[in-house]
C-alpha cells in the first residue's frame, strides 16, 4: 500500500499548497491512502468544518487534529458527525467529541487503521499516557491481519517522547510519524520490527517564519517577554512536507519510507517523479 502523510497545515498558504499538490501526487505516486494533519489550517489555530471539507476535496482520506483540535468551536459538532476526522485518543478521559482511531477503506478493498495520540512532555495540559492509550489499538488491529496497515500520528513536543513511541509501536504499526513541532526531521527510517518512522513530518506552510507564524510577533515575545499582537500565519510560498511509506499488504511491514518536501523554500525530497509544482504566497489566514 502506498500511503502519504502530510504534516500540520498552517493557515491559508498551507491549505492552498495542499490543494495544488495533492491531486498531482495522488496521480503521479499512485497513492492508495492520504492522511493530513489539519489542526492549524484555520488561522494557525484549529480547523473549521469548511476548511476540513476543503482538505477532503483536495484528496485527503483522513484528517487528524491535535492539541488545538477544538480551538474552532464548530469542530466539536463536526467531529461527531464526520468520521474522517480524528482527534487524539487521549485528549480527555471522557466527553471529547469524535473518535481517536478508525479503520478506513483503502484502494483495492484493503483496510488501514489510523490513530492519533498526544504526548505529555512539555505540553500545556496533562494529557493521559499516550503509550497506554495506543496499546489497545495495536492489539485490536494487528497489521497484516484485520488491517493491511496501521498508522500512528504522535502529536507532541519532545523528540525523545516521539522516538520512544516509535520503538513502543515497532513491529506492530506500519508507520509512526510525529507532528506538532512544524519542523521536518531528517531521520525517516524503517525500525528493526518493520515500522516506518519519522520524528516530525514538518508543516505544510511558509518556512520563512517562526514555525509557520509571521516572524515579528514571536521574535518580540522572545526578546521582551511582552505580547503586542496576535500570531498570524506567514504568507509566503509554502512547502508541502510529509512522509511517504510503502507497506507489504500481507504483513503490514514498511518496505520503503521517504521524507517529502515540495515547493517553497526547502530542498525537494520524495519518491520519483518529483512534480515541479511551485506556489506563490497566499494572503489571509
Amino acid at each position: 500500500m502506498r500511503v502519504l502523510f502530510l504534516g500540520d497545515v498552517m493557515g491559508r498558504g498551507g491549505r492552498h499548497a495542499v490543494a495544488a499538490a495533492l491531486p498531482v501526487l495522488r496521480r503521479d505516486w499512485r497513492l492508495d491512502f492520504v492522511i493530513v494533519n489539519g489542526e492549524n489550517a484555520t488561522g494557525g489555530m484549529g480547523l473549521s468544518p469548511d476548511h476540513a471539507k476543503g482538505l477532503f476535496e483536495a484528496g485527503a482520506d483522513c484528517v487528524t487534529l491535535g492539541d488545538h483540535a477544538f480551538d474552532q468551536r464548530a469542530m466539536r459538532e463536526f467531529a461527531s458527525v464526520e468520521p474522517r476526522i480524528l482527534r487524539p485518543l487521549n485528549f480527555a478521559k471522557s466527553g471529547a467529541p469524535g473518535q481517536g482511531v478508525r479503520v478506513f477503506d483503502a484502494a483495492g478493498g484493503r483496510k488501514i487503521a489510523v490513530a492519533q495520540v498526544l504526548g505529555q512532555v512539555f505540553m500545556k495540559q496533562p494529557y493521559d499516557d499516550p503509550f497506554s492509550a495506543i496499546d489497545p489499538v495495536l492489539r485490536a488491529y494487528p497489521r497484516g491481519g484485520q488491517v493491511q496497515a496501521l498508522v500512528v500520528d504522535m502529536h507532541c513536543e519532545a523528540t525523545s517522547e516521539k522516538t520512544a513511541m516509535g520503538h513502543w509501536c515497532d513491529g506492530r504499526a506500519s508507520l509512526v510519524v510525529g507532528t506538532h513541532t512544524h519542523i521536518p526531521t531528517a531521520d525517516a527510517q524503517i525500525l528493526s520490527g518493520g515500522t516506518a518512522y519519522q520524528t516530525d513530518a514538518g508543516m505544510c506552510g511558509d518556512y520563512d517564519s517562526v514555525i509557520g507564524m509571521q516572524k515579528d510577533e514571536p521574535m518580540r515575545r522572545f526578546i521582551t517577554g511582552m505580547p503586542q499582537t496576535r500570531f498570524s500565519p506567514a504568507l509566503g510560498a509554502a512547502t508541502v512536507s510529509g512522509t511517504y511509506v510503502e507497506t507489504d499488504d500481507s504483513t503490514g511491514r514498511a518496505k520503503r519510507v521517504e521524507m517529502v518536501r515540495l515547493g517553497g523554500r526547502l530542498a525537494p525530497a520524495g519518491p520519483a517523479p518529483l512534480p515541479e509544482i511551485l506556489w506563490s504566497g497566499h494572503g489571509g489566514a
